[in-house]
């Protein structure tokens, strides 16, 4: 995820946000280090490679603002899996993320994936499934590492609650109450990663309540599409975090020389909005809801934010 960038808030993020004078300052840092390009944290900013994930291949230069490094893609269809993590009872936010996953295929936004390819010229497929759901409950308590993260992924594949699926992200969705302690609402709303978990290339990725922190990761925070802030704000970060780990799943694929990743480039833009029944602003409809989603970066025609493709 990258940087909250948001207009309307002093704060950035991407569903991985990151205050923006943490974000320019680490930025600096690292190109006074080594005048290099930067690579992927999954965070929403780039580090030197020294720090960071190395790319598998030299980079490939395109004339769209992004350039391909080498790794794998996730190609045949993106696969997703939920883990509602902590207290999720009478909340609507399992629908309206539910509805949001299943929506997201063959849509027009999603399709702006398939401008990415590998390095035989195969393209992202136009497709995503939402294959399944689990609960948690506090399995770590309500302060979460990065390593938690990881373990409650884990933990979901081994005992068989969860499949292992190398074609799929598995989504670590936390209620209000659960802080993620590496940065959540201070440097980012979201992330994603990989780990090899028995064997398998595993992408995962944790996305926050923005309702723990309404002014760092919600767009709208007194009202919003679905009468639910926090989980309208998932939708934008879960989307943001879906797409980066759909074109960069191992950190070492698409992205530009400054570590950012395709919808870091787009972070908290929006695009043409238009107002809902409720009031609220929204920019797109998938299965009779409205949504208020970050756009995405169009790897095509010079490359461009953008709603659909």
């Amino acid at each position: 995820m990258r940087k909250i960038q948001k207009t309307v808030m002093a704060v950035v993020s991407t569903a991985g946000l990151v205050l923006a004078a943490h974000a320019m300052a680490g930025t600096v840092r690292q190109y006074s280090q080594k005048n290099s390009e930067l690579v992927p944290t999954g965070k929403g900013w780039g580090e030197a490679a020294l720090h960071a994930a190395r790319p598998s291949g030299k980079a490939k230069p395109g004339s769209n603002g992004i350039s391909y490094h080498g790794g794998p893609l996730i190609l045949n269809g993106t696969h997703v899996y939920y883990i509602w993590y902590g207290n999720w009872s009478g909340n609507t936010a399992t629908t309206i993320l539910a509805n949001a996953a299943s929506g997201l295929s063959g849509s027009p936004y999603f399709n702006i994936n398939t401008t990415y390819y590998n390095g035989s010229g195969v393209h992202v497929t136009n497709a995503v499934s939402l294959l399944q759901t689990m609960n948690d409950n506090y399995s770590y308590g309500t302060a979460l590492s990065d390593s938690n993260v990881l373990s409650v992924v884990s933990n979901a594949i081994s005992s068989g609650a969860l499949p292992s699926d190398s074609n799929a992200v598995y989504f670590v969705l936390t209620s209000a109450d659960v802080n993620e302690t590496s940065g959540f609402c201070t440097q980012y709303c979201g992330w994603h990663n990989h780990a090899s978990i028995g064997g398998v290339d595993i992408k995962y990725a944790f996305v926050g309540n923005p309702d723990r922190c309404p002014s760092a990761c919600e767009a709208q925070s007194s009202s919003s599409p679905n009468n639910n802030p926090g989980a309208d704000g998932m939708v934008s970060i879960f989307a943001h975090e879906l797409e980066e780990a759909t074109t960069d799943p191992d950190l070492n694929a698409w992205y530009d020389n400054r570590g950012y990743e395709n919808a870091d480039k787009c972070a908290w833009k929006f695009g043409t909005e238009y107002t809902t029944s409720n009031g609220s602003l929204a920019n797109m409809s998938m299965g009779g809801y409205n949504y208020l989603i970050q756009q995405n970066w169009v790897n095509a025609s010079g490359g461009y934010c953008a709603l659909q493709y």
